[in-house]
């Protein structure tokens, strides 16, 4: 029977974030900005809420909806005056780990992987297949650095040491970042930390990378006790796109394309 007097439980929002971060997302899913953004708008907006729990589980991606995601999760969290829990699943790994580093704690599962603070940039270099093949590249450009990067032309020194110095100054936008939300929880040096390597959770604790090992459920009890309520929010993960729909072969395309990179960036963390 409903007692009116009885204190209802504390509410706790968990919110997942999963997959690589890109501008685009394609049809297998993935984290950006504009996706997360009324996702945690929800999450924050609930009722009763005495925290926001992210389950995190991503290899990494873009700097930029990284920095972006992070940035509206502390906006939030500030405005609304809610504790923000990170829970690294599988991984919290380059930007995965930015993300998590906007939580007030970290908490990981010991065979979680954590860190990779580093910036990464690849690509295929193609002239030498095209020359092959009888093909002429035509390009021009205004601007002597206007085709950086371009993969049917061949890559100057000056080029490679124009992407170097975009990665660096990317790499110190990530370094400065984790400093500004951990700097006095880092166990270790940065000359270790902040090379792109990564840990598993139980490594990553003694490094000072999370604060705790544990999970969603255990961590939201320990808390708020074994009556508290955790409540999913999200939206539903979209179906691939069948063959008979217009346009699906394009996005068939796509798909395949984004599992591929998808997998790529799985596989730099070994799994």
């Amino acid at each position: 029977m409903w007692n009116p007097f009885r204190p209802r439980p504390p509410v706790v929002a968990l919110v997942r974030l999963d997959g690589v971060i890109a501008a685009r997302v394609g049809p297998f899913g993935g984290l950006n900005a504009a996706g997360v953004n009324p996702i945690l708008e929800r999450a924050f907006g609930m009722k009763r809420l005495a925290a926001v729990f992210l389950a995190i589980n991503s290899p990494g991606g873009s700097p930029v909806q990284s920095s972006l995601i992070a940035r509206r999760i502390r906006q939030l969290a500030e405005e609304k005056k809610v504790p923000v829990i990170a829970v690294a699943e599988d991984a919290a790994a380059s930007g995965g780990y930015w993300i998590a580093c906007a939580a007030d704690e970290i908490i990981a599962d010991p065979a979680s992987i954590l860190g990779s603070i580093g910036v990464i940039s690849s690509g295929f270099g193609f002239q030498e297949a095209i020359g092959r093949l009888g093909i002429e590249r035509r390009v021009r450009t205004a601007g002597t650095e206007k085709s950086l990067g371009d993969p049917f032309r061949p890559q100057s020194p000056d080029q490679a040491a124009r992407l170097e110095e975009l990665l660096e100054e990317l790499h110190v936008e990530f370094k400065d970042w984790v400093r500004s939300r951990r700097l006095t929880r880092l166990k270790a040096a940065e000359s270790e930390l902040f090379t792109g390597r990564f840990w598993i959770g139980r490594r990553a604790l003694e490094l000072g990378l999370c604060d705790r090992l544990g999970d969603v459920q255990s961590e939201a009890k320990r808390r708020f006790g074994d009556k508290v309520r955790i409540v999913p929010v999200g939206v539903r993960k979209r179906r691939f796109p069948m063959s008979l729909l217009p346009g699906a072969g394009a996005a068939l395309v796509d798909g395949v394309l984004a599992a591929a990179e998808e997998r790529a960036a799985w596989g730099r963390l070994g799994l």
